[in-house]
């Protein structure tokens, strides 16, 4: 730890740090801790547990695998841990010691499909199970013997006492034990030095006065005026965040990787902070926000006598990045690796102080400081290799997610593994996976050339932009040429008489309405001497009304003639005389600053009701194709406008 004292600091003397009640001992929590011990008492679940599945092929010595998980029980006081609220704070408890039962659940007389179905089904419960911080034990283990050489194994640890790393240090650990049980050895490894309660009160110790207020100022500085994320959701943002989830993955090529790693080189960064870049640019994409936090954990184990330990060290780095100024992707990078080494240098301040000591404005639908996080991890440090057995990670079954969403990158043999963990009560499962798609398709862009700005590239595959470009441009088709606007509008009436039609503001009109409304108006017109080759004024503003009276004008018989509620009064005089426009549609409020009218004005707002006394149904009047449908009139600029006059055969 940055600025530590010397490393023998960090065991402590139980006799001062910690009160005695029978063979249980009793130490303050971690800093993390405490945040998750808080987070259970406002809603106890399982959104907190870290979960690994493991398909075990070959012949298993159960009672070798049993006693490897109770020896790791005994050596790490952390799976030992409980607990309770004492002298105004949470504590921890831990046991001197605890039994550890592995249930053996036997599958394999079930048919093979229902085998399988009943062990998915115990590892989705076995993920969720919920743990009781106060009676514990707070991890679990379970197998299911799927045959005579197939199992699962089935591990489970609630946050509080565990991490990624941990499961990596487990997993070294029960594979060196299970082989010596094998073999009928004792343990060969050696008594932890120190154990995680030594941490939680260094850490406690550590961190204040001069060596806090120096990591306070950087960060205060570094997140001064952070906003929200501003992210288009597919559902309304409940008041109180969940942490329903569900998770979308896609495996980037083995090619892309490298050249992902060669760009990153070349910059003198890490993929990390590449692929940390690739993401700011994608949500700057969506979001339009040129000031994006992203969270990103980090071991937090910067010294080397908490590299074997089992408990939760893991701290989150809050990555602030500026984008602004549409930089090149190379730029881009450059900024990412100053603010991640910024954060690296100061990661010893743990999340949860950091919160509570800016004390950002609170929203319950949010997390604090940021929303989304981006997880590099390492596969070998969660590998696990058993004596004799060939062991398989089973895909993650996470079905929770404790931000907007999450994206997890694992380099692998063959590429980089991607997971996007999100909140099912925000996102739907096919945004997540078309922003997974557009995260590669900007990766892909990336290494082509990165010299390009973050604005520049496109996030469509070839299929979208082929169906946007081509597919929804194909409107092409034949019809009668005997056939008007007025036709082809009662037929689409006929065919979907209840889907929307017009939507203007909060209000929306269906065919059915809007021809309904379109009928009463040109049965009023009609009465009122439109008919055939009658030009009619239509004057007001983008709304229903305007809508309505095109069609309306248009089932009378009439053409149309548009008229801009904001042209001078000379060019209005000028288009009415021009066009011989007998009757004018309007509305109450323009008819009242119009220049002088002679003929009859027709008011679609104080007529109203007047026009909705007579029939809604299609009048009976034939309407040609060489009838005028409307005359629309040059700008005017090198003297008089000019009407153009417009039939239904034309458009």
């Amino acid at each position: 730890m940055t600025h530590s004292p010397d490393p023998g600091s960090l065991k402590v003397d139980e006799d001062q740090t910690a009160a005695s009640e029978g063979d249980l001992f009793v130490f303050p929590t971690s800093f993390g801790q405490q945040r998750l011990w808080f987070l259970d008492e406002l809603e106890s679940g399982s959104a907190y547990n870290f979960h690994i599945g493991l398909r075990l092929t070959g012949q298993i010595n159960v009672s070798a695998l049993e006693k490897g998980l109770k020896e790791i029980v005994r050596r790490h006081e952390a799976l030992r841990t409980t607990f309770r609220y004492a002298g105004g704070r949470p504590v921890q408890v831990i046991a001197e010691t605890m039994s550890l039962e592995m249930p053996l659940i036997d599958l394999s007389g079930q048919p093979r499909k229902e085998r399988e179905v009943e062990a998915e089904r115990l590892t989705r419960d076995e993920a969720m199970r919920r743990f009781d911080l106060a009676k514990g034990p707070l991890f679990s283990a379970v197998l299911i013997r799927l045959s005579d050489d197939e199992h699962v194994l089935l591990l489970t640890m609630h946050h509080i006492v565990s991490d990624e790393w941990s499961m990596g240090v487990f997993g070294s650990e029960l594979a060196v034990l299970y082989k010596a049980y094998c073999n009928g050895e004792a343990s060969p490894l050696p008594e932890l030095p120190i154990q995680y309660a030594d941490f939680a009160h260094w850490q406690r110790e550590w961190l204040q006065g001069e060596v806090l207020e120096n990591q306070l100022s950087y960060w205060r500085n570094q997140l001064e005026g952070v906003s929200l994320l501003q992210l288009p959701t597919d559902h309304p943002r409940p008041a109180v965040q969940t942490y329903r989830g569900a998770s979308q993955s896609l495996l980037l090529s083995a090619t892309l990787t490298e050249a992902l790693n060669a760009l990153s080189q070349s910059e003198g960064a890490t993929l990390f902070m590449t692929l940390l870049a690739a993401f700011n640019t994608l949500l700057y994409r969506h979001t339009g926000q040129e000031d994006i936090v992203v969270g990103s954990p980090i071991a937090n184990r910067n010294r080397v006598e908490i590299e074997g330990l089992i408990g939760f060290f893991v701290n989150s780095l809050a990555m602030r990045t500026d984008l602004s100024g549409n930089p090149t992707f190379r730029e881009l990078i450059r900024r990412v690796k100053k603010v991640a080494l910024g954060a690296y240098e100061h990661q010893d301040l743990p999340f949860e102080k950091l919160v509570e000591e800016l004390n950002p404005e609170r929203d319950m639908s949010h997390t604090p400081l940021f929303q989304v996080m981006i997880n590099m991890t390492n596969v070998r440090d969660t590998a696990f290799e058993l004596h004799n057995l060939s062991a398989e990670r089973l895909p993650s079954v996470e079905s929770q997610s404790k931000f907007d969403f999450t994206l997890y990158a694992t380099e692998i043999a063959s590429g980089i593994r991607l997971r996007l963990d999100y909140n099912t009560d925000l996102f739907g499962s096919w945004r997540m996976a078309q922003m997974l798609k557009q995260y590669q398709i900007l990766l892909e862009s990336i290494v082509s050339d990165s010299d390009q700005r973050i604005s520049e590239p496109s996030l469509l595959t070839e299929a979208e932009r082929h169906q946007i470009l081509l597919d929804w441009n194909a409107t092409q088709q034949d019809y009668s040429s005997e056939k008007t606007l007025v036709h082809l509008f009662e037929e689409q009436v006929e065919r979907s008489p209840d889907s929307i039609a017009v939507i203007y503001e909060d209000l929306n009109l269906t065919y059915k309405e809007l021809n309904q409304r379109a009928n009463q108006l040109a049965h009023h017109l009609s009465s009122v001497g439109v008919g055939p080759e009658t030009n009619v004024g239509l004057c007001v503003e983008r709304s229903f009304e305007m809508v309505v009276g095109i069609l309306g004008i248009l089932k009378a018989g009439g053409a149309y003639v548009p008229l801009d509620p904001n042209y001078p009064h000379d060019r209005l005089v000028f288009m009415l005389r021009d066009a011989q426009i007998s009757v004018l549609l309007t509305v109450e409020a323009i008819l009242a600053d119009f220049p002088a009218y002679a003929g009859t004005a027709v008011c679609l707002d104080k007529d109203w009701l007047d026009i909705a006394s007579v029939s809604d149904g299609n009048l009976k009047r034939r309407i040609k194709p060489d009838n005028p449908a409307y005359v629309i009139y040059t700008s005017g600029s090198t003297g008089n406008p000019k009407g153009v006059l417009i039939t239904h055969a034309s458009i």
